[in-house]
């Protein structure tokens, strides 16, 4: 109860703050920052990586959604992430090279370790997914995700994290409730607050290149490799199928028209109000590091606050930073340190879900770091391709997976649709990038294979769960109980290869 006063009282705080001030507030701040670009403060003598990795904790016996005990927040490096069933692990920082990725393998696998046995003592297994299907025990799954209190005109969702960031978007002030929906095929998803985004979890790389003013071409790098990359690492085809219309509920909806990767429509779907300027999306290419400071000073801001500094370095913009918190896309820019020696501008790339392995989470951070350093360092074609056609092969990837038709542009200026054209030529760059990085060929090639292997056999963790489905459904299995089932063997295959395997790994059906 402590908790939920505090967040309402961060949310009566925000509720009176000046929006005015609170932006020419931001807006002196973005002067501070660009004065530190034009110095060099953001520039550092190395590239470095990082990660960030969802998960959530479901039943050890049946599988069924669960809550992370609040002890389990105090483990190394663990944090809150937006359902009451999620946690965050944050990687260190770690030098751009072969060392730097393995310590940053065994630095998860290190802290998903220890998270496991500290849950596994409450019956808890913790699970690396794009999408839980199974909902908790003690409630429906619906009511689960936007079961909300209205309280002295407050609207608190009942499993979410207590913070304000993730409710005050619900209450601050009419101009930014929040009222958005998911239209998918066979669901809609409606809530007055952020709670069906918790159905997702995602892995999010790092890239922190040596010189901020080099952020734009990195960025664009990014946007052209995300459609091919969303392809390969699909994960989340389903939702928990009592979701669906249960007259559509069926083979067709399940194995036809669902989403290859249904994360990304409903993270746009709840965080975008349809009269609203998105605050979800694919971003559009940067003509300067500037400009991604001004794009962030310009989003529409959903929780004001006024913020004491503590003394870090960035607390010279804290504001901005606070403002940045609520700048959802896909590939987003960010500027921050806690000191001078360890400011940094960076790129995160944010639409991949988290992945069946932690070799293959690894290979997904190698070939985005791969890949973001070799398509500037070349100036390779496909930076020429059009950000309209990129945007399209994103959200193509999103509907279709692999199936999807991708357009790219290969190192000798060649346009294909080929599929197979299309990834040696994205490998090729990729394992080229990482050569760069000071990483022998034959190590580069291996960190990178785990996500070549499902292209040579056309699958992904989104086909695996499909064929699983498809198998249930043909012994005669209820549609629900079909998904259910593919979940459960998705969490028993994950148990035994975690660590050590990658999807190609998998039973093949």
């Amino acid at each position: 109860m402590k908790e939920n006063k505090e967040t309402v009282t961060g949310i009566r705080e925000s509720q009176s703050v000046d929006v005015d001030s609170f932006e020419q507030t931001v807006d002196d701040e973005v002067t501070t920052i660009k004065q530190h670009l034009a110095e060099g403060t953001f520039d550092n003598q190395q590239t470095t990586i990082g990660l960030e990795y969802e998960l959530y904790a479901v039943d050890a016996e049946d599988a069924q959604l669960r809550r992370v005990p609040r002890s389990v927040l105090a483990c190394l490096s663990v944090e809150r992430e937006i359902g009451l069933h999620n946690a965050e692990l944050v990687s260190d920082v770690q030098p751009c090279n072969g060392a730097g990725l393995r310590a940053l393998r065994h630095g998860t696998q290190a802290k998903l370790q220890t998270l496991q046995r500290v849950t596994a003592d409450e019956g808890i297994q913790i699970v690396s997914d794009g999408m839980w299907t199974i909902g908790p025990k003690q409630n429906t799954t619906e009511r689960y995700l936007t079961q909300a209190t209205h309280e002295e005109g407050l609207t608190l969702a009942i499993n979410i994290s207590n913070a304000v960031r993730y409710h005050g978007f619900g209450s601050i002030h009419d101009e930014y409730v929040m009222d958005g929906a998911v239209d998918l095929p066979g669901l809609t998803i409606a809530a007055d607050n952020a709670g069906p985004v918790s159905l997702t979890t995602s892995i999010q790389p790092h890239f922190q290149p040596r010189r901020a003013a080099d952020l734009p071409t990195y960025q664009r790098s990014a946007l052209r490799a995300a459609g091919p990359l969303v392809a390969l690492t699909a994960n989340s085809p389903f939702v928990p199928p009592e979701l669906y219309d249960e007259e559509l509920l069926g083979r067709d909806l399940l194995l036809e028209r669902t989403h290859a990767e249904t994360r990304i429509p409903v993270y746009e779907g709840m965080m975008n109000a349809p009269d609203k300027a998105a605050k979800v999306q694919f971003p559009a290419d940067l003509n300067s590091v500037e400009e991604a400071v001004d794009r962030i000073a310009a989003d529409p801001v959903i929780v004001p606050a006024t913020i004491e500094a503590d003394g870090r370095f960035d607390d010279q913009f804290v504001h901005f930073r606070h403002k940045h918190g609520s700048y959802w896309r896909w590939v987003r820019p960010v500027f921050d340190g806690a000191d001078e020696t360890t400011a940094n501008a960076r790129i995160e790339f944010r639409p991949i879900p988290a992945q069946p392995t932690i070799p293959d989470t690894i290979a997904v951070v190698a070939t985005v770091t791969g890949l973001l350093t070799a398509l500037p360092a070349h100036n390779h074609p496909v930076l020429d391709l059009a950000w309209e056609t990129a945007r399209e092969n994103f959200y193509a990837a999103a509907r279709d997976g692999l199936a999807a038709d991708l357009t790219w542009i290969t190192a000798d200026g060649e346009q294909t649709t080929a599929t197979d054209r299309l990834y040696e030529d994205l490998f090729a760059a990729a394992v080229e990038g990482l050569v760069e990085q000071g990483i022998d060929q034959a190590a580069a090639n291996r960190f990178v294979a785990p996500l070549r292997e499902r292209v040579d056999r056309r699958r992904t963790p989104t086909s695996w769960k499909r064929s699983i489905v498809e198998r249930e459904l043909d012994a005669g299995a209820a549609p629900d109980d079909a998904v259910h089932r593919a979940q459960r063997e998705y969490i028993a295959t994950q148990t035994e290869t975690l660590f050590d395997g990658t999807l190609a790994d998998w039973p093949s059906l």
